[in-house]
């Protein structure tokens, strides 16, 4: 065998076959050829030039990212899989708020997998959006009838987050009681307790954890959070105790779980004001901790204050019943400074996954999933009964507890894992396991054996047979008799075949990337690659428990540590925490941060904001919630920050200074060129400086935010890395941080997630948040390693600037920055139309639908706009299609403006345009091909939207948030 020294691999004839980078060719969508027309178009010699003239000199880094060179979408899976092969998948019977469910194979494949689904954005273009919308009201129904209230929202982002929810809800809608103290039942989730007290902090809310029977009793309290079943199992019937507080002015919020509630009284029934709780169990898995969809429930006269969205059934211009999200302007993060929340996002795709789970079971099969579960309790109970161990409780539905001595304890626990299965540990003494959708008779027998040691056990099946066949430990009164899931939905689609083609319809309704480039502004609607999806669905990855111990996931812990890397070089920070589980989650986040730098200094009185006014509202919104007050900070005709308004207002706050916080590109899709001197200032004053990573798209490889002054920015794993929306979430916001504000990142009161921040609260139940989709971004930066990534960011700005290029001519481009340029978004000026002729915003984009497109952003950061972001993920010819419809709106506008379309009656007016509308009478002026197919590729490829214009006005007016009966998807809207 020869010894002499092998060539360098990239020297080698080999390596130039083998495609290392090929996933970035795959990635970003225009050609090199391509590349060359679009860099010619815009006047730049190449794409290192384009970004030369674009940025601020100041923040341009020049070396290449420390990051390894891409690898292949082979050797990625291959990578993960090794890394998923270090996580020990036991069966988990820990509960607390986390079980092991069967996802059915029909959606797992047909949604979960589905790009279809997947990849769809949050349905504010509700007429492109009915499949989703109507499965999200599927779950709202679901949730509504089996907590017993009026109402649900489309889902929230965690059990944990959705009880602080309900706490400042309660709060601000209770007009009877001036009490700061809200009172938390002592049997609640840990995790959700630790939220808690995170959030009461700065809202100036005292939570004292209690007995609920006894406490109320004795004092004074806005509210109380009760945990129904406990998390030892045990159940109590709270109706006297929730009677009580009501009688003492208090309101009363109880978090639950949808499982035990086919078979316990619903907490509606009890009379409680709010109902939250995770729909997890219902199909979605475990995942180390998440996605799942928190639900939230609550009473009808408190709609207008629930945080979250809801789907309500509202008709379109003909009549016909159609969906959208309701009562939009009740959203909290509109109330910007006055807001109680900073939510803006749900898990829709987990809360659509969940009500489908009801869907395909029915009322029927749910019944006999809870009762298989609570009879295998009682088995369980049965054989450490006949072994002389008492559960801690009388009455459970799936949980059981038990108190040893601590070497027992000790020797039981240690038995389970021994035969593959978790525990939940409590102290040194108490054990607990729950049961769930998974668990066989085979798991009984390995506890019962775990806990009997060399003694003789009674076999499951023996005890079965001798077993009661109606035994039950739920009480009399706690039996529920109220019926749930009677609408048809839930009973029409129980065979494969009739749920298939369901899911396929409400699919077809949708447009989603599978169709046409989503141009929405803010929003970096890139490619979702195939193979970063991939692992989601591994049992090595879905089916962990977030509580599993750390010695079980080793894998996690390295593919997390090495992400975390990866984020850390491509912002320039020091550290990071994947806890948020959404961006909003990560801006509250990154000010708690801060909060606890200036109080660890002693500048506890440090409570000054600064935001721009083209800001997000979820910045006011985020900083109010952070106990901070909000001053805003003027923007100049170019959409930049007034640096003479910021420097007034930082040095009349001097003394009292937290922070700025500022989106970078801005808001207007321009790089400010002082934003070095921004951040000086705020720095000359004491303060820190919050960079919004929701445009981190247009800087990673060019820019680092770390070095260019910032000291913390949330990120959007589900924009700029490629996890996707998911048609309105999951969401993954994690917090990047200068050293120091490392000791301040989130902690957990459960799992020891390093760092120096295990003082600190937890903002989400699951300590590293919504941990399962986390390797797609981690798979995402590894297949385009150093020279990928800043390619990636080179042709998001070539693409936005292609089409403000394109477009120029027809539409005002509002904002450009350095040399004429724009950042990876652009904003178009609609507002001239609305004076010449009436044409609106929406008009245009109700008439892209027509043209198979979804609009861009509309009015925001601007009214009467729209903001466009092609991402680098659209290949030029995409692009051309896009500018290709816009350019013949414009025509169409025109025609309306020179008096030859009528006003009111008009291709834009009448947008979109259904098979329905042209299967009919036309009265219109203009014909039906103007209106369908108004450019000849259109006969190519047509996407139908099904609906016509949504009434958005009626649907607030006659608010229906439950699914409608089935004639009225058939009515003739002119009987």
């Amino acid at each position: 065998m020869s010894k002499s020294n092998p060539a360098r691999p990239d020297d080698s004839p080999l390596f130039g076959l083998e495609d290392h980078g090929e996933f970035i060719m795959r990635h970003i969508g225009p050609r090199d050829g391509d590349v060359a027309v679009m860099l010619d178009t815009i006047g730049a010699s190449s794409l290192d030039e384009l970004i030369a003239s674009t940025l601020p000199p100041s923040i341009q880094i020049s070396e290449d990212l420390d990051l390894p060179d891409a690898v292949t979408e082979l050797d990625t899976l291959a990578r993960l899989r090794e890394m998923a092969s270090l996580n020990t998948v036991q069966h988990s019977m820990i509960g607390m708020g986390y079980h092991e469910t069967i996802l059915p194979a029909v959606i797992q494949r047909n949604v979960l997998e589905n790009p279809g689904w997947y990849t769809a954005y949050t349905p504010y273009q509700a007429e492109i959006s009915q499949g989703r919308l109507e499965a999200l009201l599927n779950f709202q129904q679901m949730v509504s009838d089996l907590t017993g209230m009026p109402i649900a929202n489309a889902s929230l982002l965690d059990e944990a987050t959705a009880a602080a929810e309900a706490m400042t809800m309660l709060q601000r809608m209770n007009r009877k009681s001036r009490s700061p103290r809200f009172l938390v039942d002592r049997n609640v989730l840990p995790q959700t307790l630790d939220v808690v007290e995170n959030r009461a902090r700065y809202f100036g809310i005292e939570v004292v954890v209690g007995d609920p029977e006894s406490a109320i009793g004795d004092g004074d309290y806005f509210g109380m959070l009760l945990q129904y079943p406990a998390l030892n199992g045990g159940l109590c019937d709270f109706r006297q105790v929730i009677a009580d507080a009501h009688n003492k002015n208090a309101l009363v919020t109880v978090a639950t779980d949808l499982m035990s509630l086919v078979l316990l009284t619903p907490p509606g029934e009890m009379d409680a004001d709010v109902v939250v709780g995770s729909a997890q169990r219902f199909g979605v898995p475990m995942g180390y901790g998440g996605p799942h969809a928190a639900f939230f429930a609550t009473r009808e006269e408190y709609k207008r204050s629930m945080p979250g969205r809801i789907i309500g059934v509202s008709q379109d211009s003909k009549g016909r019943t159609a969906l959208r999200m309701a009562l939009q302007t009740r959203e909290q993060h509109i109330r910007r400074d006055k807001a109680t929340s900073n939510i803006c996002t749900a898990q829709a795709l987990l809360a659509v996954i969940s009500g489908l789970y009801s869907v395909w079971h029915g009322r029927e099969r749910l019944k006999k999933i809870a009762r298989r579960i609570h009879r295998l309790s009682g088995l369980l109970a049965t054989g450490l009964g006949e072994l002389g161990y008492a559960n801690s409780t009388e009455n459970w539905f799936d949980t059981l507890t038990y108190e040893l001595d601590e070497k027992e304890a000790d020797a039981v626990y240690q038995r389970a894992l021994e035969g593959g299965i978790n525990l939940r540990r409590e102290g040194s003494r108490v054990l607990g396991m729950s049961i769930n959708e998974k668990t066989s008779r085979e798991h009984i027998d390995i506890l019962l054996q775990a806990f009997a040691g060399d003694r003789e056990t009674r076999s499951v099946s023996d005890m079965d047979r001798t077993l009661d066949p109606d035994w039950t430990a739920i009480p009399l009164s706690l039996q529920r008799e109220s019926d749930f899931l009677q609408h048809p939905v839930f009973y029409a689609y129980h065979s494969e075949t009739e749920m298939l083609r369901y899911l396929k319809r409400l699919e077809n309704k949708d447009l989603s990337l599978a169709h046409a480039m989503i141009s929405l502004g803010s929003c970096t609607m890139k490619l979702n690659a195939t193979t970063e999806m991939i692992p989601v669905t591994w049992p090595e990855y879905s089916d962990i428990h977030p509580f599993a111990p750390l010695g079980q996931t080793k894998g996690y812990q390295r593919m997390i540590a090495e992400l975390e890397r990866m984020l850390v070089v491509c912002t320039g920070y020091d550290a990071v925490s994947l806890q948020p589980n959404a961006g909003s989650q990560g801006e509250y986040a990154g000010l708690l941060a801060i909060k606890g730098y200036h109080e660890s200094r002693g500048d506890a009185d440090r409570d000054i904001c600064l935001i721009p006014s083209s800001a997000h509202g979820t910045n006011p919104a985020s900083a109010a919630m952070a106990g901070m007050k909000i001053i805003v900070v003027k923007c100049d005709d170019r959409g930049n920050v007034d640096l003479d308004d910021l420097r007034s207002n930082a040095e009349e706050h001097s003394a009292r200074l937290s922070a700025l916080m500022i989106t970078y590109p801005s808001t207007h899709g321009v790089f400010e060129e002082d934003i070095r001197e921004i951040c000086e200032v705020i720095h000359q004053h004491g303060g820190q400086v919050y960079l919004d990573g929701a445009n981190l798209n247009a800087l990673v490889g060019c820019a680092a935010p770390g070095k260019f002054g910032a000291d913390v920015s949330h990120l959007n794993l589900h924009k700029t890395f490629c996890i996707p929306h998911g048609g309105g979430g999951p969401g993954v916001g994690p917090i990047c941080v200068g050293k120091h504000l490392e000791p301040f990142l989130p902690g957990h009161s459960i799992v020891p997630i390093g760092g120096q921040s295990e003082k600190n609260r937890a903002v989400s139940a699951a300590p590293w948040g919504s941990a399962s989709i986390l390797p797609i971004s981690w798979a995402y930066i590894t297949m385009m390693g150093r020279k990928g990534m800043k390619k990636a960011t080179q042709v998001a700005i070539l693409n936005a600037n292609y089409i403000a290029s394109k477009l120029a001519g027809a539409y005002p481009v509002l904002y450009t920055g350095r040399n004429g340029r724009i950042a990876h978004e652009c904003i178009i000026d609609l507002r001239p139309f609305k004076e010449s002729c009436g044409i609106s915003e929406e008009d245009v984009a109700k008439r892209l639908i027509d043209y198979g497109f979804h609009s861009p952003t509309m009015s925001f950061p601007v009214p009467g706009t729209l903001m466009i972001e092609p991402t680098e993920s659209e290949s030029r010819a995409e692009i051309d299609r896009f500018c290709e419809a816009m350019l013949s709106i414009r025509e169409e506008i025109r025609a309306v403006e020179q008096g030859q379309q009528d006003g009111a009656d008009n291709a834009l007016k009448n947008a979109p345009h259904t098979p329905a509308d042209l299967a009919g009478d036309w009265p219109h002026a203009y014909s039906r091909e103007q209106a369908a197919y108004p450019v000849k590729g259109l006969y190519l490829n047509k996407f139908w939207a099904p609906v016509s214009r949504i009434d958005n006005v009626f649907g607030d007016r006659n608010l229906i948030c439950s699914c409608p009966p089935p004639e009225a998807w058939v009515s003739d809207p002119d009987d």
